[in-house]
């Protein structure tokens, strides 16, 4: 085998033919990947060599062809077979080493790629910023296409003696395999057959991002066998020999038993360097209790900038690896809402999607003629068991002063955590129930519109009446939310509380300790004595761990408010203005309830002492900028305090806790201490709790939405006064899914992608050197080497 291996590669390298087709393959190649603007490098503007592994597929359906049609063609054509029958080899042996030599010609082909590879290193910010794991196993992806592309070339080859016919029928061979069973599967009768899997573009795309799942690798093996059996079964038949030989009959069984074995048992290996492909243990938990079949429709299709094209593909990914441990129970689409659709289509098209929870996009594309915009759906619906779950893919949570590059690194981190949320909450049974206290003059639900209906979706929402609810009633809520209660709680309240928190009940405190509000400030001279809350919860919060002092937090970093500077014309002249009692709080933490999210908008907060208790874990979730002021009640607050610019010096502190997370085994309030009077109910009085958590937000406000004048709401955390949006909402529901789910599933926001980029200045103003050197150096190493064998080669016969 090995004389047959040297014989091929020698004869073809001194062939001229051979490095006018390696070279015309580089010339493509680097033309498509450095200079035409759709698939450049250079223009996609992220450090990665996705354009190579996408581009060089196709290019692949040419370049093994013309390597391999001369291979048995011409040995036939010559008489040539002949004379190599007459050696002491077998068949297999002659197939293998014309096959391994056209395997080594691919790889030759392929080295000079390496330029790329050393180019997107030196442009990256920072140099270097490239992940090399994922670019080696991407090569190996490629590798194992060629080894495909080369068995199906070497049978082509063999079915003819005319080297043209052989090149024409590797060529189409080549490409139906590669994406014709995509094509018939799109077709309306053979839709959810599963016939793309046949075909090699689900197993390369799957392997060229970086990651080898041995089904992938068995499929490129056992599509390399069975083209390498039919190659030995024709020239068994043209030579008339029998088809019962037994070294193919043992190739066959081989390659069943991989194929029977890699759909039993399978194995994944992530080469990317934060192992971005790798599933979670929580994730595929859920994915193996999917009972009803789940479909996923994507409304992220068609051609888009880098950007976005960025997002369609990362989606495409996280979902094909989610599609992997879910026993074919997960199916996705990608699908274009707006495709072949009139104007007057597409506008009830865009109503229907924005009625679903699908809101549109509009993006800026560069045409011939400037720029033109388009609007996308970066979104997808989650369907299952009769429900729908819009899945929002963009910019989910994200923090002010980002750029739009690192916004889409937020979102593309979080897809796994927003997917499989809406996977468990379509297929779950029920949904667990969350209650809004009530009885203390706590929030209406028009000041909780927005958030009782975003928690909707995942959650049974309702009220809570602490003094008439029966306790095992109680017990079936999963999260009580207190919003800003103004009137004392009683004793028989705080042990149901208690005993709930006990019992391994979960609580959302959201506290106002000191009364103040804007509105009855503008109402009385523009002051207001801001006097402490008497809510007979100081007691409870001190024995879980927290004290919320009274006294109201003045932070430099705050929102604005709309202030009457004065009267023009009859029209009121409304600036906006800084608001010191209205902090924004900035998440620091890493802790996932707050991760990544924006500013979150806050009205009148107070300050949190954390106490030392014994079995509690206590994580800051928010806190105060360093520039801040404690101001104890009872003070006297003026809006002609907004015509003082702040001084700096004497706010710099330290920065204040306004929410924490408690986590582990609470001590009873009513540890020896007798029932409540009025408890008509058999109680038992637990002295410590189950393990369990609640949250202490010193705001009361944190979760109230804004009125319009008219009475409807405004979004949570939409501020309509500067037309900014914040983080509340968001929060909100981090907050419900990490009270309600023992799963741990909101772990998943801790998946860090670490963002690549390449240094646009430098691609600017070095575009065209990088252009003629990806072009230009990897033909000018064919060449060198071209000399250096030709060199060589008439050295070794000129003696």
């Amino acid at each position: 085998m090995y004389s047959i291996l040297k014989k091929e590669i020698t004869s073809y390298l001194s062939s001229l033919v051979a490095y006018v087709t390696i070279g015309v393959f580089l010339l493509v190649l680097g033309l498509f990947l450095w200079v035409f603007p759709d698939s450049s490098i250079l223009d996609y503007g992220f450090a990665g060599l996705d354009s190579l592994f996408s581009t060089a597929p196709y290019l692949f359906m040419f370049l093994i062809p013309a390597i391999t049609m001369r291979s048995l063609a011409e040995e036939r054509k010559e008489g040539t077979f002949e004379l190599l029958v007459t050696r002491p080899l077998t068949d297999l042996q002659i197939v293998l080493g014309k096959y391994f030599a056209a395997v080594l010609l691919v790889l030759f082909a392929l080295i000079p790629t390496l330029t790329y590879y050393y180019s997107v290193y030196v442009l990256g910010t920072p140099q270097g910023n490239i992940d090399s794991g994922a670019v080696i196993g991407s090569y190996i992806g490629l590798f194992l296409l060629g080894a495909a592309f080369a068995a199906i070339g070497l049978f082509a080859s063999s079915v003819s003696k005319n080297q043209i016919i052989a090149f024409t029928i590797a060529v189409f061979l080549c490409f139906f395999i590669y994406s014709g069973f995509d094509s018939l599967s799109g077709l309306l009768s053979l839709q959810n057959t599963g016939l793309q899997s046949l075909g090699i573009t689900e197993h390369y795309q799957s392997v060229s991002r970086g990651v080898l799942d041995t089904r992938d690798l068995a499929y490129f093996i056992v599509l390399t066998g069975l083209f390498i059996c039919l190659t030995l079964f024709v020239l068994l038949k043209q030579r008339q020999k029998s088809l019962k030989d037994a070294t193919l009959f043992k190739l066959i069984i081989a390659l069943i038993i991989i194929a029977v074995l890699s759909g039993i048992t399978f194995t994944r290996f992530d080469f990317t360097k934060e192992k971005r492909y790798t599933i979670s243990q929580i994730s595929r938990n859920v994915l193996d209790s999917l009972s009803e079949p789940v479909k996923v429709t994507v409304y992220l299709q068609g051609d888009f900038p880098g950007g976005m094209k960025r997002l369609q593909r990362a989606t495409n990914d996280i979902l094909t690896d989610l599609q992997a441990y879910s026993h074919r129970k997960l199916q996705f689409e990608f699908v274009d809402p707006l495709k072949n659709l009139t104007a007057d289509q597409q506008n009830q098209a865009i109503q229907d999607l924005q009625s679903r929870g699908i809101d549109p996009t509009p993006l800026s594309v560069k045409t011939d003629d400037g720029v033109s915009q388009k609007t996308i759906f970066p979104a997808a619906m989650v369907s299952g068991n009769g429900k729908d779950i819009p899945v929002k893919l963009l910019n989910q949570q994200t923090q002010m002063g980002l750029s739009a590059d690192e916004v889409l690194n937020n979102s593309i981190q979080n897809l796994e955590y927003a997917l499989i949320s809406a996977i468990k909450k379509v297929t779950r049974g029920g949904r667990p129930q969350i209650g809004f206290t009530t009885g203390h003059d706590e929030l209406n639900d028009l000041q909780l519109n927005d958030a009782m209906k975003s928690l909707s979706d995942g959650f049974e929402i309702g009220r809570v009446d602490l003094a008439t609810i029966p306790f095992d009633r109680l017990l079936n809520v999963k999260l009580i939310v207190i919003p800003k209660p103004e009137k004392p709680f009683t004793e028989l309240e705080k042990f149901k509380l208690d005993q709930y928190i006990m019992r391994g009940g979960k609580v959302l405190w959201t506290i106002d300790q000191v009364s103040a509000e804007l509105d009855s400030m503008r109402g009385h001279k523009g002051e207001q004595l801001a006097f402490a809350k008497q809510l007979n919860l100081d007691d409870q919060l001190f024995v879980y761990g927290v004290r919320i002092n009274y006294d109201l937090i003045a932070d430099i970093s705050c929102a604005q408010i709309p202030i009457t500077t004065g009267n023009i014309g009859g029209q009121a002249q409304i600036l906006p203005v800084p608001w010191l009692f209205y902090p924004i709080f900035m998440p620091l933490s890493k802790h996932p309830i707050v991760k990544n999210l924006d500013g979150i908008y806050s009205e009148f907060a107070s300050s949190i002492d954390i106490l030392d208790t014994r079995g509690v874990n206590k994580t800051i979730l928010l806190a105060s900028s360093p520039f801040n002021k404690k101001l104890s009640a009872p003070y006297m607050i003026s809006l002609q305090a907004i015509e003082k610019e702040p001084d700096p010096k004497e706010f710099q502190s330290v920065p204040k806790t306004t929410a924490v997370l408690l986590e582990g085994r609470f001590t009873s309030d009513f540890k020896n201490r007798p029932l409540p009077e009025g408890l008509r109910e058999l109680i038992t009085i637990q002295p410590e709790s189950k393990p369990t958590k609640m949250i202490v937000i010193s705001d009361g406000d944190i979760f109230k939405n804004q009125v319009a004048a008219d009475g409807s709401p405004y979004p949570l955390g939409y501020d309509h006064y500067t037309k900014q949006t914040f983080g509340n909402k968001n929060l909100l529901l981090n907050i419900a899914d990490y009270m309600t789910d023992d799963s741990g599933l909101i772990a998943l926001r801790n998946k860090e992608i670490k963002l690549r980029l390449l240094d646009r200045a430098r691609v600017r103003s070095e575009k065209l050197y990088w252009q003629v050197i990806n072009t230009i150096i990897p033909l000018f190493l064919v060449l060198i080497f071209a000399i250096f064998q030709h060199y060589i080669r008439k050295r070794k016969y000129a003696h």
